[in-house]
This record gives C-alpha cells, sequence and structure tokens, in this order.
C-alpha cells in the first residue's frame, strides 16, 4: 500500500513539482507514495468562494475561516479511510509549531498517510486547530507566505525515507542528520582539481579505513558546524572508537 498523503492548500498547483520531478517524482510514479490536493475554495457556500475575514478585535491582515478548511480536512479523511486508513493524522505547518528534524521525520514516515495543513495570511480559525488538528510543524524560525513551501519541504523529507524511494537503500541512513550527525565529505573525478587532490585514503582500496576516515570526517565537522547536535549525540551515547576519532580530528584541527 502506498503513502497516503492528502494536502489541504488554495495552491493546489504547487505540489505538481513534487508529483512530477526528481526522487518524489519517481517514488510518485512507482506508487510508492500518493498524492492528493483539496483547495478550501471548493468547499465555500457563497458566490464569491470566500475563504477569509478579518480577525476579531482588530489588526491587520486576514483569518482563514474554519468552515471551508474543516469540510476539506473531513473529505480527505473519508478518501483515507476507504482506503484503510482510520484517524489520519492531520498536521498544520506553522512557525508556531514542533521543528522538523530527521527524528520526527521517521516517525512520521512510518504512518499510512498524513493530511497535510497549508495556512496562509494571518493564519486559520483556532478553533480548526483545537477540533482537528494532531500535531504542528515548524521548518524554521523564520516566516514564508503560507505553508505550501513547508509542506513540500515535509513531504520531501519523508517520501525519500519511505522503502524503495531511493536506489541504494543505505542512503537515507547515511544522510546528515540521520545519527545526529553531519554528513562527510564527498569526491570524484577528476582526481586532481584546480590542484586539489582527492583525499589518498579515498584512493586506497581500504575499506575499513575510508569507512573510520568518513566518521572521523562526519563527527569534526558536527563539532566544527553545529556543536548542538553533537551535544545530542553524545547525550545519546559514544563507542570508543567515536570519541578516538573527535579528538584525533580536535588535535588535527588545533594544529592546522
Amino acid at each position: 500500500m502506498s503513502f497516503e498523503l492528502d494536502v489541504i492548500t488554495l495552491f493546489p498547483g504547487m505540489f505538481d513539482a513534487l508529483a512530477q520531478y526528481g526522487i518524489t517524482g519517481k517514488a510518485n510514479r512507482n506508487n510508492i507514495f500518493q498524492l492528493s490536493t483539496w483547495n478550501p475554495r471548493d468547499f465555500t457556500s457563497d458566490n464569491y468562494r470566500t475563504i477569509d475575514d478579518s480577525p476579531y478585535g482588530g489588526g491587520p491582515g486576514m483569518v482563514m475561516l474554519p468552515q471551508p478548511l474543516d469540510e476539506a480536512i473531513c473529505a480527505a479523511k473519508k478518501k483515507q479511510a476507504g482506503l484503510g486508513i482510520n484517524r489520519a493524522q492531520v498536521i498544520y505547518l506553522t512557525p508556531q509549531g514542533k521543528r522538523l528534524d530527521q527524528e520526527l521525520a521517521t516517525r512520521l514516515s512510518k504512518l499510512p498517510g498524513l493530511i497535510l495543513l497549508c495556512g496562509r495570511y494571518e493564519g486559520i480559525d483556532e478553533r480548526l486547530i483545537k477540533n482537528q488538528v494532531n500535531m504542528e510543524i515548524s521548518i524554521g524560525d523564520y516566516v514564508i507566505s503560507g505553508g505550501e513551501l513547508a509542506a513540500m519541504v515535509l513531504i520531501d523529507t519523508i517520501v525519500r525515507l519511505l522503502p524503495g524511494t531511493l536506489g541504494d537503500p543505505q542512503s537515507a541512513n547515511q544522510d546528515s542528520f540521520s545519527c545526529h550527525l553531519l554528513d562527510f565529505p564527498h569526491f570524484t573525478r577528476p582526481e586532481v582539481y584546480k590542484g586539489d587532490n582527492v583525499p589518498k585514503v579515498l584512493m586506497s582500496g581500504n575499506h575499513a579505513e575510508i569507512k573510520r576516515w568518513r566518521l572521523q570526517q562526519a563527527l569534526g565537522r558536527t563539532w566544527l558546524r553545529r556543536p548542538d547536535l553533537l551535544a545530542a549525540k553524545i547525550a545519546s551515547g559514544m563507542t570508543k572508537e567515536e570519541e578516538k576519532l573527535l579528538e584525533e580530528f580536535k588535535q588535527s584541527n588545533k594544529q592546522n
């Protein structure tokens, strides 16, 4: 059974890029996931297809009405229920939500499907969130024009974790953040480019040494660039080998 994704959005066409191109496009064609969009305007009852109004209490901007969103979510839930997915999880993309990370994406990828709610304007009526939303997710501490781009980031992150999406099953496991570490450096042809050589260890054919070098580079990069991630790695437990490799990297970095 494919992973079911239903997106509540005023701009369904934005999601064509995910369904048609790149890794997600291939996964969609291979039925690894299915993507459906629901436009709240299709669930309005007035001639103007109104989906927003001014906020109670005054203030700038507009707020999305609860009724069209509510009915769109119910339609998506009914579709998923027909596929055997009961009590589908509804996620609202908002700066106020839990920060998206690899651990959260991995957890969500284990579900049979999701309903993603994309807000616009100043946000959506709080009563809709209270009654329909199971989780709020943020992709970072900044503001974008709507939830569509955030939903696309979340979808891409999840889909690449689904079995069969990546050609090599180990690719997802080696991605940055999978083990609280940034990725190691990558090199390809030519062996020398503008005076810079590929590290000799990568040319040695010694797979044990290559694996050791890559782990050390991942540890070192994380120490240099993301000490917060390294703290999480240490908290989760490091092996003696990892501790030794990191200390060697630190000493080498001091000398340089």
